[in-house]
């Protein structure tokens, strides 16, 4: 749960910054969102999620 949140407002801060930037239109940032909306009704929901879940579990073992 901790690291679906932290997802969304990861990418919610870098959509803020693209739109701010000009180097995404609102038009496209409501395509994307649509888009993950439609993709999280799918079959492939789980895959991705544990793809983020396993890829977030390698950069948290990661030490600087």
């Amino acid at each position: 749960m901790a690291i679906s949140i932290s997802v969304v407002l990861l990418l919610l801060v870098l959509a803020v910054i693209f739109l701010r930037n000009g180097g995404l239109k609102l038009s496209h940032a409501l395509v994307c969102a649509l888009l993950g909306f439609f993709l999280a009704g799918t079959s492939m929901a789980p895959t991705i999620q544990d793809g983020v879940s396993a890829t977030a579990e390698v950069v948290g073992k990661l030490k600087p």
